[in-house]
């Protein structure tokens, strides 16, 4: 039966499924048709999975990430990364690694990352003569990062499926995440040697960028420092976060508009439902 539920798993993917319709399928068949298990069995495994109180922390710290983007935050960055090294060789490429992993530090949600970061440096980068197979390809690798450095979503999700603490989970993904971030940087520096498009920053500019991007730059001190002092849980922190952000767009940057925060929060909405489909129905292969 076992090798049953993974044939039809296989099907599944191939034809394009939905992969929590292939999580679904495959192992509720496996458990009902050769575990005799009742539906209300698969039914209380996924409810009990889906209300552990730390999953709360996924939808906020992904509305956080949106807010940002049409809030002003995302820009910010990319500019005090590109004013940084964007005169190194390859340096577009680095900059944009290099914001991905600050705008990993705010949200931890990958898709957030790419529509962040990747829709302002991409264009710019294939402008300026990089390959465009290597944009794309480092553009999905570097928002890899958002599942290592904290707060990662990946990281509360393991948190919540193992009842490991999600200090300690955040605390796993820090050094991993800074060792890759650096080898992207390598990686590209070695790649793009020959490409060099701009001149250095100079002080001025840098400073400028730096205080533009500072009250963007503050988030994760909020974030993980509100954690690891005792005072803020997850959850909370995931939702200063999101006034943090909010604060930002309307008052500080100004970008943010009621009806750009109303797409935020529906863009929230549709990630976070495809997101506890998939451990709604993942949490069957436990039974």
């Amino acid at each position: 039966m076992l090798s049953g539920s993974i044939f039809v798993s296989l099907i599944l993917l191939l034809c394009s499924v939905p992969i929590f319709l292939v999580f679904g399928i495959g192992s509720s068949s496996a458990a009902i048709l050769g575990l005799n298990l009742p539906w209300s069995t698969l039914i209380q495994v996924s409810f009990a999975a889906l209300t552990k109180h730390v999953l709360t922390a996924v939808p906020l710290f992904i509305f956080a990430g949106m807010v940002m983007l049409r809030g002003g935050a995302a820009t910010r960055l990319v500019s005090f990364s590109t004013a940084l090294v964007g005169h190194w060789p390859g340096g577009l490429g680095i900059a944009m690694v290099i914001a991905m992993g600050f705008f990993a530090a705010f949200c931890g949600s990958i898709l957030a990352a790419i529509t962040a970061v990747g829709t302002i440096m991409m264009p710019k980068m294939i402008e300026q003569g990089y390959p465009k197979p290597f944009v794309i390809v480092l553009a999905a690798s570097a928002a890899l990062l958002e599942a290592l450095i904290p707060p990662s979503n990946a990281a509360i999700l393991f948190s919540a499926l193992t009842n490991v603490p999600v200090s300690m989970t955040f605390a796993a993904g820090v050094i991993p995440g800074c060792i890759l971030l650096g080898l992207m940087v390598l990686v590209v520096l070695f790649k793009c040697r020959d490409i060099r498009n701009s001149l250095p920053a100079t002080g001025a500019e840098k400073w400028t960028a730096f205080r533009q991007a500072l009250p963007a730059l503050m988030t994760p001190l909020i974030i993980l420092g509100g954690i690891y002092a005792g005072i803020l849980t997850p959850s909370e922190s995931a939702a200063v976060a999101g006034i943090w952000a909010i604060i930002m767009g309307f008052v500080i940057y100004r970008e943010l508009t009621f009806t750009s925060l109303l797409q935020s929060l529906r863009e929230t909405a549709t990630i976070t439902a495809v997101i506890f489909a998939i451990i709604a129905t993942a949490t069957f292969l436990s039974v």
